[in-house]
């Protein structure tokens, strides 16, 4: 048995589910930041195996934008996490519910 198109996206969108799961069951911003992790590798999974199992003009287009997806994902990790612990220390609490006021 090999492993088709079909088993890569199971696994991507299962991913993508845990991680829709995660953003929107959690109560601090740190597992929010991961539920959207997981969600950007449930995507990327889709990505790769499209790009590897549809002919396609340009082989490499798939994970060419994959290596971009990341370095977004990367960036919003650093700005996200940045973000959290400045709400950390004005608040000296990471629950989003207390995040509704725009206002320091």
């Amino acid at each position: 048995m090999s492993v088709g198109l079909e088993h890569f996206l199971v696994v991507g969108a299962a991913l993508f589910g845990i991680g829709l799961l995660l953003s929107l069951s959690k109560r601090n911003i740190i597992g929010v930041l991961m539920g959207i992790e997981l969600m950007f590798n449930g995507a990327n999974v889709t990505l790769v195996a499209f790009s590897r199992f549809l002919e396609a003009a340009e082989a490499l287009a798939g994970q060419v934008l994959v290596v971009f997806s990341i370095t977004v994902a990367a960036a919003e990790a650093a700005v996200a996490l940045a973000l959290a612990m400045a709400f950390y220390r004005r608040r000296q609490t990471v629950d989003v519910d207390r995040a509704d006021v725009l206002r320091w």
